[in-house]
């Protein structure tokens, strides 16, 4: 065995001990995010509730009063507008949920713990992608594992730059580190393949371009479907509220502690509108690639079908939303059915249906 074989396996090994541990990590991380919750305000219907039954006279008694001087030198109490926000369907006014936490200290503790573990399993698993780079001397998604892995560590890294941002996004802390457990879980579990150089049609620089934006637009299509769960839980508990009857306890001490409906909606919107375009770039980026490998654009391949399909799921949810005003639950399924259709070419179209791409 030459060096440069032994120095290949130590780094992939380096590579399998690094995701092992972002998984165990991940799973402390998962626990943290539930203590959060459990220990977070169990507030009984109370900020939401408030903002669906109060009369307009008790919105104006509620809201604090500030002082302002006139050119007379005197002084008259105008009363601060309450911060509200519109929701999908334009009937209720609902203000957002204090966070995960509830704004309790021991909540917001086992918060800041969980989101401190969530930082070290995304730096552990990217050291892990970046090994297993280095023991194949390429970019390190040539295959399901590779992929699966990087698109794990792309869908955390996009969701603490969220945080990072200021963003409301901690609600989707237990979501998300569940989810990439389950698909590293499938990574090492199902889709493992030992550190090998590529297949021939996947030696070009087109790997580069193509599978990253692929990987990209995949991760940010993750977080708006989970904003579209979100919304429609919430959804439910709002209308609940409206109608006059009582959530249960835990729903109440959890929907009532998430953005509103409204904020979910306007967020699961926006982040897929950002990426579409780059998915159309890599679906172009695509057909380019197969031109070069196998002499022509497009040979309606399971693999670019299915990535066509997606492609008009997401154009049919963004285009319902602009021109037929389509908001609320019915443009949350439709999207929900788009990043399905993501998944099962993620998924369902390498591992159960034969064509071009089987070999990843």
């Amino acid at each position: 065995m030459n060096l440069a074989a032994a120095t290949n396996e130590t780094f992939a090994e380096y590579s399998n001990t690094l995701i092992y541990s972002a998984m165990a990590v991940y799973t402390l991380a998962f626990l943290a995010h539930i203590a959060e919750w459990i220990f977070g305000s169990r507030s009984k219907v109370g900020r939401t509730a408030a903002a669906l039954t109060a009369t307009p006279a008790e919105a104006r008694a509620a809201a604090p009063a500030v002082q302002v001087r006139g050119k007379d030198g005197g002084t008259a109490v105008l009363d601060k507008p309450k911060v509200v926000t519109r929701s999908a369907t334009g009937s209720r006014d609902v203000p957002d949920g204090p966070g995960a936490a509830g704004g309790t200290e021991k909540g917001d503790l086992y918060g800041r713990i969980a989101i401190s573990l969530t930082v070290l399993a995304w730096a552990l698993q990217t050291a892990g992608v970046v090994t297993r780079a280095i023991s194949v001397e390429r970019v390190p998604w040539g295959n399901m594992y590779e992929f699966s892995i990087t698109f794990g560590a792309v869908a955390v890294g996009t969701y603490l730059a969220f945080l990072a941002a200021k963003k409301n996004v901690r609600w989707m802390g237990l979501l998300l580190t569940g989810t990439i457990l389950a698909d590293l879980g499938l990574a090492t579990k199902v889709f493992y393949t030992e550190s090998d150089q590529l297949v021939p049609a996947l030696d070009s620089y087109w790997l580069v371009i193509h599978v990253s934006t692929a990987i990209f637009c995949g991760a940010v299509f993750y977080l708006g479907a989970a904003g579209s769960v979100a919304y429609l839980f919430r959804d439910s508990y709002e209308a609940k509220l409206a109608r006059g009857d009582k959530p249960s306890a835990f729903a109440t001490s959890v929907l009532d502690r998430m953005p509103s409906a409204a904020t979910l909606d306007k967020f699961a919107y926006r982040v897929n509108a950002a990426v579409f375009p780059l998915w159309t770039f890599t679906i172009i980026a695509g057909a380019i690639w197969a031109g070069d490998a196998w002499g022509r654009y497009w040979g309606w391949d399971p693999k670019e079908v299915w990535s066509f399909i997606t492609w008009v799921a997401y154009a049919c949810y963004l285009h319902a939303r602009a021109t037929a005003g389509w908001k609320g639950r019915k443009a949350a399924v439709l999207g929900l059915i788009a990043f399905a259709c993501w998944l099962w070419n993620y998924y369902g179209v390498n591992m159960f249906v034969q064509g071009l791409h089987s070999y990843a």
